[in-house]
């Protein structure tokens, strides 16, 4: 069997998955169109089902604002393995466009939508967990999240 599954590198990096987020409005989590999977934005939820809240430069600093965009990578994957059993089904990642909630005068939304594409360099591989991005900077966001993120998969 592979040791480098995506499974198996989740598992070596010891981190739990929070349950997966159901929606917070009229839309689907993720939907499969032929081999591509769209996963809908996602919020930083924690382990115990609570958002991450605050603008970053002015309720959350960079590092915290990091961490919540790695916390949004992380219900991502929740509910790519709620809706298709595993993420070894994942060829690749397409795109990801990361929003970032913060005060006008941030401007480092690429380092801070970082802890997400990181956390899927790790679980697919540096050549297939980084796809194409956009990161950009929003006056506010769902419920005063500091991070949104949607993203685009190839399946196998």
């Amino acid at each position: 069997m592979d040791e480098n599954t995506a499974e198996q590198r989740l598992a070596r990096l010891g981190l739990s998955l929070p349950p997966a987020p159901t929606p917070m409005g009229v839309y689907k989590p993720c939907l499969i169109d032929g081999k591509y999977l769209y996963v809908s934005g996602h919020g930083p939820f924690r382990n115990d089902k609570t958002l991450i809240i605050g603008r970053i430069g002015q309720d959350l600093d960079i590092e915290e604002g990091k961490l919540a965009a790695r916390q949004v990578g992380l219900s991502i994957l929740s509910t790519i393995k709620s809706h298709l059993g595993s993420l070894d089904k994942v060829r690749r990642v397409i795109k990801v466009l990361g929003m970032v909630g913060c005060v006008p005068e941030f401007d480092r939304h690429p380092y801070v939508i970082n802890g997400c594409s990181e956390l899927f360099a790790a679980i697919w591989g540096e050549d297939n967990g980084v796809g194409v991005r956009s990161a950009v900077g929003m006056g506010s966001l769902p419920d005063n999240i500091p991070v949104e993120i949607e993203a685009l998969f190839e399946l196998h």
